[in-house]
Formats: structure tokens, sequence, C-alpha cells
């Protein structure tokens, strides 16, 4: 009894299977309709990636752009100001006037450089000292400078120009108004994966409303670099205390692999 139902089931489903799997209510609609919801909601994840991805790549590119710019602001003082040491130098001492030409050239090429490019902590203090180098022929026995960075990892990767327009500002707001001049001193040290600069310079007394928002503005463009690269791992923050004026830069950094 059981192989003649099956059997007339076998020859039922030969007769009408077909039909059935085609029907309204068969297999095939059912498929069709889920591979169709399926379809609409992979092309609305893909738009949605695409557009997260486009999202990004813009962000990406604007932030590059804007480091880029905040990066080669050089101040036209400075530039005028070496320009003339230049010159009075290129007859008295030649030798002199080339080495201050080599290191303009080497302020001009960082702050030219690709802003997605990080530079090292050897070479942003390298090019401090070029700078330095250039304003100590300006002003002469009334800049003196301190240095206390000895243990400092050098290779760690940090923006370029993130301290020497630190110490521009120091010489621009501290020393050039004092007629004795002054001291900066600079101090680095090392701590639980955390480089702490402090540079420290002698308050130059009332300035005039143009020179404090150029003052402002120096330390606004490099807490925005700041964050643009690093966002809330590292820090830029003065104070005023006992006559001087102290900007103290936090930077992140790991292990020493030099």
């Amino acid at each position: 009894m059981t192989a003649v139902v099956s059997e007339a089931a076998y020859h039922l489903f030969r007769e009408r299977g077909p039909a059935l799997m085609l029907s309204p209510h068969g297999h095939w609609p059912f498929l069709g309709r889920n591979l169709l919801v399926a379809a609409i909601v992979g092309g609305a994840a893909l738009r949605y990636f695409y557009v997260q991805f486009q999202w990004r790549h813009n962000v990406q590119a604007q932030a590059r752009a804007r480091v880029q710019a905040l990066q080669a602001r050089i101040r036209p003082p400075f530039m005028f100001n070496s320009m003339n040491t230049i010159a009075s130098l290129t007859r008295s001492d030649p030798a002199v006037a080339e080495s201050v030409v080599e290191d303009l050239a080497e302020l001009f090429r960082a702050s030219l450089a690709d802003a997605g490019q990080l530079t090292t902590l050897a070479q942003e203090l390298e090019l401090c000292r070029r700078y330095l180098h250039i304003e100590a022929l300006r002003l002469g026995n009334r800049l003196q400078v301190h240095w206390a960075v000895d243990g400092l990892p050098p290779r760690t990767p940090v923006p370029a120009l993130t301290i020497q327009p630190l110490l521009e500002n120091a010489v621009y707001h501290g020393i050039e108004p004092r007629p004795e001049g002054g001291a900066i001193q600079v101090e680095g040290t090392w701590k639980d994966g955390v480089i702490r600069m402090e540079i420290k310079n002698p308050l130059g007394g009332e300035m005039t409303s143009a020179g404090r928002r150029s003052h402002h503005m120096a330390l606004a463009n490099v807490r925005e670099r700041l964050a643009l690269y690093f966002g809330g791992r590292a820090s830029l923050k003065t104070r005023e205390e006992g006559g001087h004026f102290l900007a103290i830069l936090c930077l992140p950094a790991g292990e020493d692999r030099s």
C-alpha cells in the first residue's frame, strides 16, 4: 500500500511540481522576492559605505590642506630681518652669511614640506637651533638661550614647526622688546610616554593690540596643528609666573628605538 502511495505521489510531483514551483504561492516567487530585498539592502549598504569612504577621504584631504596652510605661515618680519642680516654679513663675513642662508633654506624647506609627513624630535630641535642662530646674529648678546634637552627620544615623530614657533614667540614678545634682552630657557623631559617641553622667556612689557593678536595667533596655530595630528593626546598650555612667560608643550612618545 505504501509503495502504491509513494509511486502515486511521485507521478503527481512530476506532473504538477513545476507548476507549483512557478505558481504565485510557489517557491520561486518567494525566493525572487527575497533576492530582490537582499539586493536593495545590499545596494543601500554599499552606497552607505561609499559615502562614508568619500566623507572620510574629504575630511582627511581638508585636514591635510589646513595643516599645510598652517605650517606654511612664515612671519614676514622674520624673513625681512633675516634678509637684512644676510645683506649686512655678505661683505663683512661671507662665511657666516652663507651659514645664515643655509639656516633660512632649512626653515623654508620645513615650512613647505608635505603636511602629511612627520619629522623627528631631533630634526625639530635642530631646526630650532638654526632659527635661534639667525636671531642671535641679529640680536647679539641680547639673546641668551639655555638648553636642557638631554635624554629625550630623538626619533619620536612630531609635526614639523611645532617647537620652533614657540621659540619665535619667545624672541619676538619676550626678548626683542627689552633693551637689555634676556634669556630663553628650553627644558625637555620624557616620562611615562610623554615628552614635556617647557620654554620660558621674560615678559616683554606692554604690547600693542596688534602684538597681542600676533602673540595669540602663533599659540593658536600650534594648538590647532597639535589637535589635527594628535587629537587630545597632545597639548599646549601657557601661563605667566614671576615675570616670565611659560609655554608647556606635551607630546605623545613611545619607546625610543634609536
